[in-house]
């Protein structure tokens, strides 16, 4: 009796593992080699999982599934989740995309798949810069339908089974230079910055007008695309509030990636606006005395108290 269970066991076992493996190959596992080519350590992660420490020149090699998460690295003083490498396989698709955050663009980075470029299909993804045009500033929430054409960039696809890809951060073999931190000025004076009251870099603390003294409270790092607004060396943003309306008061908030009330964009003629919202960063009653907290309200071409430069 003892035997036959020891045997019963033993092929319930064989049948897992080997049921585990048919399903792996069912999802369709495949290679990711990830190479370091930053001219330091870098800690790397999977899927928001720490996975370890990378030399110089080091590379490891993931058997993993075809949705395996971002790939991504600590370094440079950007925070882990900079510059991402991103997949995603369904119906017999195997798309991949790098994501960048202007803010904290900490690395280069490029996705190679194992096959030549052809008809368009399977090239080298690769973002060096914070400039970099084939990148998403936030993950894409929806992907083109398989076809014979190859997407539009910076989504883009190698449809083969066998399919594997490289990863390489800093393709360069160097650090990117770090996105520069500018003070904002308003339009009617170039003398008076916006400002971290205090230069209490805590959730809530406000945000106003004050004499320009070239501190840090005075110091924001973004581009003009979509983006967050952050206050340089800090992890904290502006953010306007959960519920946007004329006159909700600006603050910073700890920063986090695709806030609504965190996110926005500069227009040709200046003005801040939050984005997917008719709302921009306004000068309240155009007063520049000192303390003069900001606020969002409703926008007009040609206000001035929304116009910004830099």
């Amino acid at each position: 009796m003892i035997h036959i269970r020891f045997v019963a066991t033993a092929l319930l076992r064989i049948c897992f593992v080997f049921g585990l493996i048919w399903v792996t190959n069912a999802q369709g596992a495949r290679q990711y080699k990830i190479v370091n080519s930053c001219p330091s350590t870098v800690a790397f992660y999977i899927g928001g999982l720490f996975d370890s420490n990378l030399a110089t020149g080091a590379s490891t090699t993931k058997t993993l599934g075809v949705n395996a998460g971002f790939f991504y690295v600590f370094a440079n003083g950007g925070n882990a989740i900079g510059t991402r490498a991103g997949f995603y396989g369904d119906n017999n698709s195997s798309y991949y995309y790098i994501v960048k955050d202007s803010a904290v663009f900490n690395t280069g980075i490029s996705i190679a798949p194992n096959y030549q470029e052809s008809g368009g299909f399977c090239p080298v993804a690769r973002c060096d810069n914070v400039d970099c045009t084939n990148a998403f500033p936030q993950p894409p929430t929806r992907f083109p339908p398989v076809s014979n054409t190859p997407p539009t960039p910076p989504v883009y696809a190698c449809p083969h089974s066998d399919v594997s890809f490289t990863i390489t951060f800093c393709p360069s073999g160097a650090f990117p230079t770090p996105p520069s931190a500018k003070a904002i000025h308003p339009s009617a004076s170039s003398t008076k910055c916006v400002d971290v009251r205090a230069a209490n870099y805590a959730n809530g603390t406000p945000v106003q007008i004050y004499d320009c003294n070239g501190t840090g409270a005075q110091k924001f790092v973004f581009n003009n695309e979509a983006t967050k607004i952050q206050v340089a060396g800090t992890n904290f943003c502006l953010d306007a509030g959960t519920t946007p309306a004329n006159g909700v008061g600006m603050k910073i908030w700890q920063c986090y990636d695709g806030l609504p009330a965190q996110r926005w964009y500069k227009s040709p003629n200046g003005q801040i606006i939050l984005e997917g919202t008719a709302y921009c960063l306004d000068l309240t009653n155009g007063n520049l005395s000192n303390s003069n907290q900001l606020q969002i309200w409703q926008c007009y071409d040609g206000n001035g108290n929304q116009i910004w430069t830099q």
